[in-house]
């Protein structure tokens, strides 16, 4: 008899949410887009697609979900997920989702350059219409011990590194997020070495788990989140999850991160997810569930290791989660 174990990021099947509630969810949120239903955009809470006016990718969300990707904690409370955000070039505090909304999203364009067959230049629009949009749900694991549980919507990094074409020298992906001087107060803050940076090796960026993520609780990505796009990579602390990406540069050297330059004894180029390796000034044996403030212990890779582990082997020499 075939017995089959479950890991333990996933949920029962029973737990999941039925086909047919999320496809009447879809249709509601389709007639809202429509019109059928009347709101104030102004009523609308941050992090809704309608608050931010008519998009044209609008009507890609909500995707259906992977069942694939589920975890054992209940998903974050979409309130506390969109109103507690790190985004320095907004400010140096949890509270800039209010300042965010001066991010300007359109046009936006994304160039894609280094060690690639032909370096390009394309619109988000076109882009994110190209790839294979699907709902995951992951933890999120901040590098200041805080945690949480969300549905991203967005399509693997893989399919991006597949449109790009790499050439064979290419080691590592190096990213940028946008420099609005106009709508960004933090850039100001000259003593940070803007614009922020992050990078992944080519294991790490083709990994099944790496999403480029546009949508968030089954709508476009809210400003103050990361949008129009940003990486999620869950095995790692959130500072290497670069939000507003707009270049992806293919290249043998590694990347020097934003972190790791402000301070490389604290903020290494790898971080990945180890209870048993503290930062310098506190522990990262336990996280605070944003939902509820529970305090629960660190899982080694974030829950993920049966995904990223092997990515990992004879690196002994490394400082791979830290």
């Amino acid at each position: 008899m075939l017995i089959r174990r479950n890991k333990g990021w996933e949920i029962p099947e029973r737990d999941a949410t039925p086909e047919a509630i999320y496809k009447d969810r879809r249709q509601f949120l389709k007639g809202i887009a429509a019109g059928s239903i009347g709101a104030s955009a102004a009523a609308l809470p941050l992090g809704s697609a309608l608050a931010q006016g008519t998009s044209p990718t609008a009507d890609l969300y909500p995707a259906t979900r992977n069942p694939a990707y589920t975890v054992d904690r209940e998903i974050t409370e979409k309130a506390k997920a969109v109103t507690y955000n790190n985004y320095y070039e907004f400010g140096s505090h949890k509270s800039i989702s209010s300042a965010a909304q001066a991010l300007k999203l359109r046009p936006w364009t994304i160039k894609i350059d280094g060690l690639v067959e032909k370096p390009i230049e394309i619109d988000f629009d076109e882009l994110v219409h190209k790839m294979p949009l699907e709902e995951r749900v992951y933890r999120f694991r901040c590098v200041e011990a805080w945690a949480m549980t969300v549905p991203w919507t967005g399509f693997p990094m893989k399919a991006l590194v597949d449109f790009a074409k790499p050439l064979s020298g290419a080691k590592y992906v190096e990213m940028e997020t946008a420099t609005q001087k106009d709508t960004m107060p933090g850039l100001r803050q000259f003593w940070y070495p803007w614009p922020y940076i992050e990078g992944l090796s080519m294991a790490e960026a083709t990994n099944e788990l790496t999403l480029i993520a546009t949508g968030l609780y089954g709508e476009e990505i809210p400003k103050q989140n990361g949008a129009p796009l940003r990486l999620v990579t869950p095995w790692k602390y959130g500072f290497k999850n670069i939000k507003s990406i707009v270049r992806f540069t293919f290249t043998d050297k590694r990347p020097v991160s934003f972190w790791e330059q402000l301070n490389k004894d604290e903020y290494g180029f790898w971080a990945n997810v180890n209870p048993k390796v503290p930062h310098p000034r506190w522990s990262q044996a336990s996280e605070r569930l944003l939902n509820s403030g529970e305090t629960v212990p660190t899982q080694i890779y974030n829950g993920y290791g049966d995904y990223v582990a092997d990515i990992y082997k004879g690196m002994d020499d490394e400082k791979l989660f830290m």
